[in-house]
């Protein structure tokens, strides 16, 4: 009889992924056994130190540069996009988390309610929770820490459903103006649906291709696709035709153009503060799954993939920049934000060398503090309605509560990229090694979009700064602890990281070596 033997398997190198999978599971065991009013806190403490110690895991495994089990690759990309997903999540999760701001906080007291009925009216006002959002959240946060380090596409599809299908069910779960709630998610989900479809399309397909390697058994590993990729006669129709589908699977999720139209109205329907957490940690798990397929995977073919990248890197930015200026509600303006900051990072993702890879990296970590900051501020502009998000609403804030409008006035130059902050080290980050590399026309279209993008948000401070405050405009409510942690936090990493980037530019610049 044959013993089997068990692949050696390094915990600790896994051990990031492992605590939050082990959280997720130990929060949906609170919420079938804990009594209700003792959900929320209990939840919100678990969550936050499972965040906490997978990040000190994250620091401990710094040094580790190996690849684990076949299927997870531990190597310095993986461990700073990990970082990063879980410095931004512990951030979210203070926003997920606040119940002063609003009674109950933003998710339904009742899930099952009917949107818009009487019942619902009233679970509105109930201080109740749906304590299922933090079981929900540490999935998500598991499913995006294992979509950064996937050595191979099927394992990737894995972790891209691990993540997606707790996003879907979030997005629903809005306490107010929830049909709006509702009807995003349902698009969110359909979406996804499709774009989950040809990414798996695209992986049957480069299954195939790697078959043209002869002795070399077929495989859907990064190594062995990358062998392929140089070696394999099959015909490469099924390499152009499946690294096209992989690439629409990622780019949805990144909300690059023509694959961004979900966004705006997720963004706006979904709970603000989910909505910040998206924003912040799904594009970071985005990009990092598309630096990690098109530069160890695909990296023989960059001639050929990196014309129709900065096509859709160009229209990605025209995109966002041209819908933002037309734009009424602050949560869709953020959403266009977005997009165009999809566009600029894919600058970011084809730049030749390390110098591209580990200014893509820079710009994730300082786009997910400002952005999570600035919606951070959204949820306290309210009324008796919840949240004031038309931008009409906002006129002669600067007057009422000048602290939180010039908060937010330092968010928004930080978007337009004025030097001094995140934004303009960022963009100089992913700009510079494009320039050198001979991507001329992928930086001018980034400078060109970024000034068109800097007027919506120089209308938003002229509109708070200069219109007189009238009967409709809301106030700002007091932050409970959690927000005013989340929003000093966002707000201090936005100036430091413009002011003295050098320490992360380094520690990025160290990281920017993927293992083949």
């Amino acid at each position: 009889m044959t013993e089997l033997e068990l692949p050696p398997i390094d915990y600790a190198a896994i051990a990031p992924i492992l605590i939050m999978l082990v959280a997720a599971v130990v929060g949906v065991l609170i919420e079938a056994f804990v009594p209700r009013r003792l959900r929320h806190p209990v939840q919100l403490p678990l969550a936050l130190l499972a965040v906490l110690a997978a990040l000190t895991m994250v620091v401990v495994n710094a040094d580790k540069r190996v690849i684990t089990i076949g299927v997870i690759a531990v190597d310095g990309p993986t461990l700073f996009l990990q970082g990063a997903i879980l410095a931004l999540s512990a951030v979210a999760l203070l926003l997920l988390g606040e119940r002063a701001v609003e009674r109950g906080g933003a998710f339904v007291a009742q899930a099952a309610v009917t949107a818009d009925s009487p019942e619902d009216r009233q679970q509105a006002e109930n201080a109740g929770g749906a304590g299922e959002v933090y079981p929900l959240t540490t999935f998500a946060i598991a499913g995006m820490l294992i979509f950064v380090s996937a050595n191979d596409l099927l394992t990737m599809f894995i972790a891209l459903e691990v993540f997606s299908l707790p996003l879907y069910l979030l997005c629903a779960l809005a306490r107010r103006r929830r049909l709006l709630s509702q009807e995003a998610a349902m698009k969110y989900f359909l979406l996804g649906a499709y774009a989950s479809a040809f990414f798996l399309f695209g992986l049957a397909l480069i299954y195939g291709f790697t078959a043209g390697l002869g002795d070399r058994a077929s495989g859907v590993d990064f190594a062995t696709i990358n062998a392929a990729v140089a070696n394999s006669t099959a015909s490469p129709v099924l390499l152009f035709a499946g690294m096209a589908l992989v690439a629409i699977g990622l780019l949805f999720k990144a909300a690059a153009a023509p694959f961004h139209v979900w966004t705006p109205d997720v963004y706006q329907g979904a709970p603000t503060p989910l909505t910040g957490f998206m924003a912040a940690c799904t594009k970071v798990a985005a990009f990092g799954a598309l630096l990690r397929v098109f530069h160890v995977a695909f990296e023989g073919a960059r001639w050929d993939f990196t014309p129709v990248l900065g096509a859709v890197a160009v229209l990605t930015m025209l995109v966002g920049s041209l819908f933002a200026v037309t734009q009424t509600d602050i949560k869709r303006l953020l959403a266009y934000s977005s997009i165009a900051n999809a566009g600029y990072l894919l600058v970011g993702v084809l730049a030749p060398g390390s110098e591209g890879l580990s200014g893509t990296m820079f710009y994730l970590v300082a786009y997910g503090f400002t952005v999570l900051a600035a919606f951070a501020v959204v949820t306290l502009v309210r009324d008796a309605d919840g949240e004031a998000t038309h931008l009409s609403r906002w006129a002669g804030l600067g007057k009422r509560s000048p602290v939180y409008a010039s908060v937010f006035t330092f968010i928004l130059l930080a978007f337009a990229g004025i030097p001094l902050t995140s934004g303009f080290m960022g963009k100089v980050a992913v700009f510079a090694p494009a320039l050198d590399g001979g991507q001329v026309w992928l930086v001018v279209a980034g400078v060109l979009t970024s000034m068109v993008l800097a007027f919506p948000y120089l209308r938003v401070v002229v509109l708070m700064w200069l219109s007189e405050p009238g009967d409709s405009t809301p106030t700002v409510a007091v932050p409970g602890a959690l927000t005013s942690a989340a929003l000093v936090i966002g707000v201090l990493a936005t100036l430091v990281l413009g002011v003295a980037p050098a320490p992360l530019l380094d520690l990025a610049s160290s990281a920017a070596d993927f293992v083949r």
